[in-house]
C-alpha cells in the first residue's frame, strides 16, 4: 500500500509562515510559507473555512455554516488578526465573531491556488510561487 505524503507536512518544516499579511483594502489574507509558496484567501472564503464549534458544529450537530447562510458584509470584514501560539491565527470579524482558530496546517492544506488544488486532485497542475 502506498501512502501519499505531502512534502510540506513532513516534519512540519513548511507549516510555519514566514509572513502573514491581512490586506484589508483587497479583502485578502496572504501567507508566505518557508518553501516560498504563497497562499491567498479572500475574506469570504476565509470566513467559510471557520473551524469553530458554532460554525462547524459539534457533538454530531451541524454548525451555522452548514445551513448555507448568506454572509453579510460585517461577517466577511476582518477587523483584527491575532497569532495563537505558533500554530494558528484567530481572525476577528466586524460582526464580533472571533472564536475560530485557523491552524497553519489547515490553511496550507486548503490553499486555493491552482498548484494545491491540483495536488488535491481537483484541477490541472499549475505553479504558484513567489518571485
Amino acid at each position: 500500500m502506498h501512502v501519499r505524503s505531502s512534502s510540506y507536512t513532513t516534519g512540519g518544516e513548511y507549516l510555519t509562515p514566514v509572513r502573514i499579511h491581512a490586506d484589508r483594502p483587497q479583502s485578502a489574507l496572504e501567507i508566505e510559507w518557508g518553501d516560498g509558496h504563497l497562499t491567498r484567501y479572500d475574506f469570504v472564503t476565509l470566513r467559510w473555512l471557520c473551524p469553530c464549534a458554532f460554525c462547524r458544529g459539534e457533538a454530531g450537530m451541524p454548525g451555522w455554516l452548514d445551513s448555507k447562510p448568506t454572509l453579510t458584509e460585517a461577517q466577511t470584514q476582518l477587523t483584527d488578526l491575532a497569532l495563537v501560539g505558533q500554530y494558528a491565527v484567530q481572525p476577528t470579524w466586524a460582526d464580533g465573531h472571533h472564536t475560530g482558530y485557523y491552524t497553519f496546517q489547515r490553511l496550507r492544506e486548503e490553499c486555493p491556488c491552482p498548484e494545491d488544488t491540483a495536488r488535491r486532485g481537483d484541477a490541472p497542475h499549475l505553479t504558484h510561487r513567489l518571485g
